[in-house]
């Protein structure tokens, strides 16, 4: 493997399909302000290094990224390419990986709008992110003990698993499939609206207009703050162990509540049930 330690890069494509090499305590960075350091490269490892120009891995394989730091002019980091560790580094510049697959990110902290969009297996643990439109289209996640603010998350996502997680993000989940989310705190409005086979578990929701228009929906020992129209024309089994603000016309299934300080049933072609339990 070849090595490059305490090296600065900022030409075009300095080391353009390279093969086993380390990049240690370098900086891509310069008045060259070349772009694409590493394209069209495989086996390669960075450590303790500054990436200040853009586009540095694109079709990339086998890729392992530690201590490192990506600033805002880092746009569009690492797209079309697969088997990605990422650790203990800052992700800052917009649209940072994308159309991805097998990706580790653990100990990161991320700033990056657009992040994580049309990725495939995707772990994330112990990570810190703001973003608008995180992880769009994204399928096969397993996130534990991620930290989130933004907008517009997880939309059209499939297959995934959340725990342990803190989001505070609004619109999360409008048609996500095939999602469970456990032991985690989610905030934010319209949550969830569109999705199909999503649950809930032991969670706390807050936010208006929560679970709207969704289909084969559980939620399973969550409770609902400040939650109000809630579950409007959606298949749900529920059970809620708070008092919720108010419930509107939901299409089917069965609903069990702390209580309800307004039901809204004025849809002749609802028959979800409604029960309160102590």
């Amino acid at each position: 493997m070849k090595i490059y330690k305490e090296l600065t890069f900022d030409e075009e494509r300095a080391l353009y399909g390279s093969d086993s090499v380390q990049l240690i305590s370098c900086r891509v960075d310069g008045p060259a302000d070349g772009e694409s350091i590493l394209k069209e490269s495989s086996n390669i490892e960075v450590r303790d290094s500054y990436f200040n120009l853009r586009y540095p891995f694109w079709h990339d394989t086998n890729l392992k990224i530690d201590s490192s730091d990506m600033t805002e002019l880092c746009r569009a980091a690492i797209w079309y390419s697969c088997n990605i560790q990422i650790s203990n580094t800052r992700m800052h510049g917009i649209k940072a990986v994308r159309e991805s697959s097998n990706i580790s990110i653990e100990n990161c902290d991320i700033q990056s709008p657009e992040f994580g969009w049309f990725n495939n297996a995707v772990e994330m643990k112990n990570t810190k992110a703001e973003s608008e439109y995180f992880m769009m289209h994204s399928k096969h996640l397993a996130f534990d003990n991620v930290l989130l603010k933004g907008k517009y998350s997880f939309q059209y996502i499939e297959d995934a698993i959340f725990t342990n997680c803190n989001f505070n993000t609004k619109d999360a989940f409008w048609h996500a499939k095939n999602v469970l989310v456990k032991d985690s705190t989610i905030k934010g409005e319209y949550l969830a609206w569109y999705c199909e086979n999503v649950t809930f578990e032991n969670c706390v929701i807050t936010g208006t207009q929560p679970l709207c228009y969704c289909k084969n929906l559980k939620l399973i020992n969550c409770r609902m703050q400040e939650a109000d129209l809630a579950f409007e024309k959606s298949d749900v089994d529920a059970t809620i162990m708070n008092e919720m603000i108010s419930i509107k016309n939901p299409e089917s299934g069965t609903i069990r509540v702390a209580g309800v300080k307004e039901i809204i049933a004025d849809d002749s072609e609802s028959t979800c049930k409604i029960e309160i339990i102590k």
